[in-house]
């Protein structure tokens, strides 16, 4: 066959469709690209000809295609999202491989697409015994019994393990009900070629040939349908739906199918988010499928039934130039939707840094005068302890770490004892970074004059701040979690056990936020039975009272304590346990009878 003959004008759409696309998306990656700074410019030029790209590749089969974490999540949602990625991925490599061994010539680059219209049907024993049409329906069947579960999750989410969906934009609906058009219409086109194939060619009625679905889907509606005219019509519409879903991609949540890629290999070559922000943070809010995972963690949507905030909708309006304050900062930024992203986007960053852009103009007016006559010292010592703001609202903490540190023998250097100065990391909250950083500099040359090695704080705030944001070099920053662990791993203090049962939470900002799980558990069973709820570790439920929420009140704050109070408590514990001052001061307002205490103050009881 002749290259003109591969030719209809059904397959304009189809590539006005191509063009748009791939246009936007160069443009927009290059934009992003030459937007980034030198330092993550130098991150890709340094790594680009590295084992991290082979990783990078690893990581976009397992992920774009196959989606390996959602399987995890549910095996259903698992297969739906893989049967559209993974499915139409083959059904592009199978049928580019079809058109080049029955074609000897170079054809154009829609034949594959519509291959079907120019080859009806093709014998079973054709080319060299490889039988692509098997293969191709096989495909197609596949990828359509997605749609059915994609159908299914719209109308009964829990089917697919998820209480809740995303509600979509006018353009997602768009690119939604294009991409839900392609494979049924593709297989009525296909269907009615081989159908009208059959009709025009009677002498090849008894003639074996290998597309069984729709080829014999063809037969069947050849007898009561005219598909001698209504053929190429199909065809139009499948080239039409193409060119509308290729159109809508940019401006829709699907702009993730290809964003993810470019994401992936920037990550692998150490690329962050930030809080001021950069064009990196672009590949991040465009690669958010919208695939509404993120929605069940939620507790301000679960216990107080906040339905507009969560990242998903978050990096919606974001992207579209929607976001209000009340979006931006009514968050607890607990972690527990960017643990469950399937994409592992960085979401709290992200909030962050809009946060920050909407505080920018505050930070021009501070005064920061009064840093230099506080006293943030106390002594000398080996080991510096940095009690943090709540803790000091919690002076039953600072009178058990007082008393651990003498048990130990332990010559302290007292941080903040007399009237401190904070960490930083509720400015950095609330977008105040220029606050934040001086905060950093004061505390950072307290902690140098101080000549300590280890600095011990009991607020899992201000250790993920000290770990992140502050240049620590030379001192150990540890959790006072971590620093009872190893006093008892080392026989500094001897603990008297008893039978009482402890449930302990995991803080956000100390699990979730730095992966600190077992020293506290392993200090718990040092002097009791440990507890454990269903909701622990990466999932365990926040407190309800972040100091990174500035749009909730009280009353919902304490709605989602006594759920985190009821869950700690539904294996009959005795006293709930936690490791932050501030999820201590939120879960004792809700706990009724049920004692709460800090780490430290059960282990102080039994020394």
């Amino acid at each position: 066959m002749t290259a003109h003959n591969l030719f209809h004008p059904f397959v304009i759409p189809f590539y006005i469709g191509v063009v748009y696309l791939f246009g936007t998306l160069i443009y927009k990656y290059v934009k992003w690209f030459v937007q980034l700074p030198a330092s993550d410019k130098k991150l890709f030029g340094n790594n680009l000809f590295t084992v991290k790209t082979i990783h990078a590749v690893r990581e976009m089969f397992t992920e774009s295609l196959i989606h390996n974490k959602i399987w995890r999540t549910n095996p259903m949602l698992g297969y739906m999202h893989m049967s559209f990625a993974f499915g139409w991925f083959l059904l592009i490599v199978v049928g580019v491989m079809e058109t080049s061994t029955y074609i000897d010539h170079l054809t154009p680059p829609h034949t594959h697409v519509f291959f079907r219209y120019f080859f009806p049907m093709e014998p079973v024993d054709y080319i060299r015994g490889f039988n692509y049409a098997l293969i191709m329906d096989i495909l197609l069947i596949f990828v359509l019994m997605g749609l059915l579960l994609a159908f299914a999750k719209r109308m009964a989410s829990r089917m697919m393990g998820m209480k809740k969906t995303t509600r979509h934009s006018p353009s997602d609906k768009l690119a939604l009900m294009s991409l839900w058009l392609i494979f049924p219409v593709r297989y009525f086109a296909e269907s009615f070629s081989c159908g009208r194939f059959r009709m025009e060619n009677p002498e090849l009625a008894d003639q074996r040939y290998s597309s069984f679905f729709t080829g014999a889907s063809g037969e069947w509606f050849s007898k009561f349908l005219p598909l001698d005219w209504i053929t190429e019509p199909m065809w139009w519409i499948y080239s039409i739906v193409l060119m509308a879903f290729f159109i809508a991609i940019p401006g829709s949540r699907y702009m993730h199918i290809f964003t993810e890629i470019p994401l992936i290999l920037l990550r692998r070559y150490g690329l962050r988010a930030q809080p001021v922000e950069t064009s990196f943070s672009n590949f991040q809010i465009e690669a958010c499928s919208r695939c509404g995972i993120c929605l069940d963690p939620c507790q301000m949507a679960a216990q107080a039934g906040i339905n507009n905030i969560q990242s998903v909708y978050f990096l919606r309006d974001v992207r579209y130039g929607t976001a209000t304050e009340q979006l931006i900062n009514n968050c607890m930024m607990c972690g527990r939707c960017e643990a469950a992203c399937p994409v592992g986007l960085e979401l709290n960053i992200l909030r962050l840094g809009k946060r920050f852009k909407n505080d920018s103009q505050i930070d021009l007016n501070r005064n920061y005068a009064y840093l230099s006559g506080v006293e943030t010292s106390s002594g000398r010592g080996r080991v510096g302890y940095f009690a943090g703001c709540m803790t000091r609202l919690n002076p039953q903490t600072l009178l058990s770490m007082k008393r651990i540190f003498a048990k130990a023998g332990e010559d302290v250097w007292w941080a903040d004892r007399d009237e401190g100065v904070c960490c930083g990391r509720p400015m950095r909250f609330s977008g105040a970074l220029d606050a934040a950083s001086k905060m950093v500099e004061y505390n950072m040359e307290s902690f140098r004059r101080s000549g300590i090695g280890t600095l011990v704080t009991s607020c899992p705030i201000c250790l993920k701040t000290f770990t992140e944001d502050y240049p620590m070099d030379g001192i150990r920053v540890i959790h006072h979690s971590q620093y009872i662990q190893e006093l008892l791993s080392d026989g500094r203090i001897i603990p008297r056990w008893s039978d009482m049962t402890l449930a302990y939470h995991d803080p956000c900002e100390l699990g979730r936020g730095l992966g600190i799980y077992d020293e506290p558990r392993e200090v718990i069973r040092s002097v009791g039975k440990l507890s454990e709820g269903k909701h622990i570790r990466k999932d365990a439920l926040c407190c309800g009272g972040s100091v990174a929420n500035f749009g909730m009140d009280t009353a919902r704050q304490d709605v989602i304590g006594r759920a985190t109070v009821e869950q700690l408590t539904s294996g009959g514990a005795e006293v709930i346990v936690t490791a932050c001052p501030q999820c201590k001061k939120s879960l004792l307002r809700n706990s009724g009878d049920v004692k709460v205490s800090d780490l430290s103050e059960i282990v102080s009881a039994a020394i």
